[in-house]
């Protein structure tokens, strides 16, 4: 059996994603459950499949192609791969405006 890569959560992300989370728990605690865990296990998925998500479109243009996104829509969770490891570096709401975020962010 293949050796998995194994997920973690940097700082930033799971700030990003617990602040999701409190919003949407302002209207309803069982849909920030259900959001929480649906972003958690899409992020657990790049333990066997660390190359699934497409380069962020937005970074490709600075020819910047180390991070990589999975959307969970309206949600976009970017991460790197180092190794046998993925970062899970950022999860942003997709209708900000991305490219000025991450530049922020990662360059």
């Amino acid at each position: 059996m293949p050796d998995l890569t194994k997920v973690f959560w940097t700082t930033t992300g799971l700030n990003d994603l617990k602040k999701i989370v409190i919003y949407i728990a302002a209207d309803s605690k069982e849909r920030a459950a259900l959001i929480f865990e649906k972003m958690k296990a899409k992020a657990e998925k790049l333990s066997g499949m660390p190359l699934q998500g497409r380069i962020v479109p937005e970074l490709q243009f600075y020819q910047v192609e180390t991070f990589r996104e999975l959307i969970e829509s309206p949600w976009r969770i970017v991460y790197k791969i180092e190794e046998n490891k993925v970062y899970i570096l950022s999860v942003i709401d997709g209708r900000r405006n991305i490219e000025d975020i991450l530049i922020d962010r990662f360059m």
